[in-house]
């Protein structure tokens, strides 16, 4: 639900019944992964999509007839060669879809949820997945060193199924956990919110306004900073969140980084770049690009290399950073890096898919269920 949460917390606000049908689990070459959710309702309305097209209407369908007062439904829905469903996944996977109504008067859990989702607060909800779900309704609310809220069965076994869910909070990640409960296996979707992916791009140039927008329309909290105060305005960057007037060094040996922060150099100047990087590579970050040609790229290596880095932190340098998609622009040279970014993030080649074979998507490990295609 995370990906409509502020629908659906205005939603709540207002005390309106709704149906959500969530993805609880993916299998093969699929366009949405768990958590992706299409909310209907009483009047129709409809947000937010769980296969990019293929099986919205059957949802759609589902979903008015849970919120007319059904309970819980899990549908599966995948292809088969031999044409036997009149609704499927034509990308050839499978997809398991949890259905439920939510009144926000009963579900302080999932209301709570929403709220926290929509200010990207690191928060995650705990809901049983089967066709008769172990106790329909009930829910598992996790904040990072809080007390859990909620529950779904007795203390122990929601003990149980609370650490395994912060395993997946802490990683920022959604996906399903079975636990048993009484000899019985029961799974469970745990859908994780974490606050926005960093990137931070130094350098207050023509490129970083434009990679700031494709950023923020990627789900990226951009900080732009340079130690020029006369480039270094908002104005100049209006889809950064903050603009910082700093020595990129001295910024980001006390930036709050983690696995998911993406970094990108843009200052052409040694000054600024070097001991930039010689402080970015030796930090736990998902992506280090740098900017210039491959001269200056050789001579950024001396450089670094003199300043103590060795040889499998200068690998994790992308210089020149970017896909050779033959940019010019200041738009289309934007567009390259935050290409790579992509790649690098989902563990794609960059190679054109027409050169390609086998899944288009590359989904995570942990949301990876092998679903069997139903019979009819």
């Amino acid at each position: 639900m995370l990906d409509i949460a502020e629908e659906l917390h205005l939603w709540c606000l207002r005390g309106e019944p709704f149906a959500v049908a969530t993805v609880s689990a993916v299998g093969g070459s699929t366009p949405r992964g768990p958590g992706a959710a299409l909310a209907v309702d009483a009047t129709g309305t409809a947000v937010g999509s769980v296969s990019g097209g293929c099986v919205e209407g059957a949802v759609y369908e589902l979903c008015k007839e849970v919120l007319a007062g059904g309970g819980p439904v899990v549908q599966r829905f995948g292809f088969s060669p031999d044409d036997v469903f009149d609704v499927g996944l034509t990308c050839g996977g499978t997809v398991e879809v949890l259905i439920e109504r939510i009144v926000p008067a009963d579900r302080p859990e999932v209301t709570a949820f929403l709220a926290a989702a929509a200010q990207h607060e690191r928060v995650a909800l705990v809901r049983p997945v089967a066709e008769s779900a172990t106790a329909p309704g009930r829910a598992l609310l996790l904040r990072p060193g809080g007390p859990d809220r909620g529950g779904i069965g007795p203390v122990a076994f929601d003990r149980t199924v609370s650490d395994r869910a912060r395993e997946l909070l802490d990683a920022g990640t959604t996906g399903s956990v079975t636990v048993s409960q009484a000899g019985t296996p029961v799974r469970l979707l745990v859908e994780s919110s974490v606050p926005a992916p960093r990137m931070l791009l130094f350098g207050a140039v023509d490129v970083a306004s434009a990679l700031a927008e494709l950023g923020s329309v990627l789900e990226y909290r951009v900080t732009v900073c340079d130690a020029r105060p006369v480039f270094a305005t908002p104005a100049r960057f209006p889809a950064a969140a903050e603009v910082v007037v700093d020595w990129p060094h001295r910024y980001l040996a006390t930036a709050d980084v983690d696995a998911r922060t993406v970094i990108c150099v843009l200052t052409h100047d040694p000054k600024f770049d070097v001991p930039l990087l010689e402080c970015a590579l030796r930090l736990p970050v998902a992506y280090v690009g740098a900017m210039g040609s491959r001269r200056t790229h050789d001579d950024r290596l001396k450089r670094l290399r003199a300043a103590g880095l060795d040889d499998i932190q200068l690998a994790r340098l992308r210089s020149p950073l970017g896909l050779d998609l033959g940019a010019r622009s200041p738009q289309e040279t934007a567009l390259s890096i935050a290409a790579e970014i992509v790649s690098a993030r989902h563990g794609g080649s960059g190679i054109p898919l027409t050169r390609t074979s086998g899944a288009i998507h590359h989904p995570d490990a942990v949301h990876e269920l092998t679903l069997p295609v139903p019979a009819v």
